[in-house]
């Protein structure tokens, strides 16, 4: 598990270390005494944890000393964009020099090794767009496939959820999934998503390949979304977010939020 220390900013650190080395905050360590310092979300967890290394005869000065490495390190990250691609879809305009949207999803399907998760709210011309992810589930049986679908309701369309989710998937199987080419586990929602009584739908963009790598787009996989709409994505390599994001689909699923169509 993940040290809580590690989720504060260098500056909170810093401050943090100050704190503990004028006296400002000292043993036994309340919550109430960090909220000033660091904010109420994190005070819980962070006063635990110094309490903690309280506990195991850390020294006053050792815990300064620590925090301020720990600050020190994390502010020598790089960079947010040496370690995040931007990916568009768009006219060439000569001003920017970006990676394309097709080509960024086509080299993620080609190159996934272990796992693959895809969402997305709407699917057109699917068979193209899924083409390299349909050779690659032919080549690597064991790579586990899941397909998140929102299945809209038309005005009017009385039928029942199971009926709706049935039809939905045929048409998937048949017009937009390449021919021929294994299928994905594919999950469903429906009515299901509310909140506040209101109805909702899944509207995210993304796929996570290999626990590893994440792509987050405001494309849909469709044709003209992927190679001519105008389009921003992030790529990002972080099994952190990789995991996270898994962990989410797979709550919407445990909740039934979701439901295996095929």
């Amino acid at each position: 598990m993940k040290d809580p220390l590690l989720s504060l900013a260098p500056a909170e650190l810093h401050a943090l270390a100050t704190s503990v080395r004028n006296g400002r905050v000292s043993a036994p360590y309340s919550a109430l005494s960090f909220q000033r310092i660091i904010g109420q979300d994190a005070a819980r967890s962070i006063s635990a944890r110094l309490a903690s290394l309280s506990a195991s005869w850390i020294f006053l000065e050792a815990l300064f000393v620590c925090l301020e490495l720990t600050a020190d390190a994390l502010s020598s990250r790089s960079p947010l964009e040496d370690l995040v691609d931007l990916v568009t879809t768009g006219p060439e305009t000569g001003g920017v020099a970006n990676r394309s949207t097709a080509v960024v999803v086509s080299e993620l399907f080609r190159g996934a090794a272990h796992s693959v998760l895809v969402a997305g709210y709407a699917v057109y011309q699917g068979q193209r767009v899924f083409q390299a992810l349909g050779n690659r589930m032919l080549q690597h049986p064991e790579l586990e496939t899941r397909r998140f679908l929102d299945v809209p309701r038309k005005q009017g369309d009385t039928s029942s959820a199971d009926a709706l989710i049935a039809r939905f998937v045929q048409r998937f199987k048949s017009s937009q999934w390449p021919k021929g080419m294994p299928l994905p586990n594919v999950y469903c929602c429906g009515e299901q998503i509310a909140q506040n009584g209101k109805p909702g739908s899944l509207h995210a963009k993304c796929i996570v390949v290999d626990a590893e790598h994440v792509f987050v787009s405001s494309a849909n996989f469709t044709e003209a979304a992927q190679q001519r709409n105008i389009e921003i994505g992030l790529l990002v390599t972080s099994s952190v977010l990789a995991e996270r994001i898994q962990r989410f689909f797979g709550s919407l699923v445990d909740s039934g939020y979701f439901v295996r169509a095929c």
